[in-house]
């Protein structure tokens, strides 16, 4: 799969579950559990450096990311808290699946 996950020239990252995902989204946002978010990054051999973006469904799971990023050593990650504040910093929609 092809994604623009850099959007900005930085990871935006959702890090809330499938499901949540699936009610409601922000537009060129990665989704990966927060429990995983670390494996990921570390796949995508992002720069410890890089600016990575978090945000959950109220900032909760996001901050538990944030911590275990820099624990290993992310210089640049920022917890935006909530979809709802990560779109609003972004300056994105968030998208709502009315079907769910």
């Amino acid at each position: 799969m092809s994604f623009n996950l850099l959007a900005d020239d930085r990871l935006i990252v959702d890090v809330r579950t499938l499901p949540e995902w699936e009610k409601n989204r922000i537009d060129n946002t990665l989704l990966i559990e927060w429990q995983d978010l670390l494996a990921s990054v570390n796949e995508m051999n992002i720069k410890k450096n890089h600016e990575i973006l978090l945000f959950c469904r109220s900032g909760n799971r996001s901050g538990k990311a944030k911590k275990i990023l820099e624990e290993n050593g992310y210089t640049n990650v920022k917890n935006l808290g909530s979809i709802q504040d990560a779109g609003n910093y972004l300056k994105l929609p968030v998208i709502n699946n009315n079907n769910q």
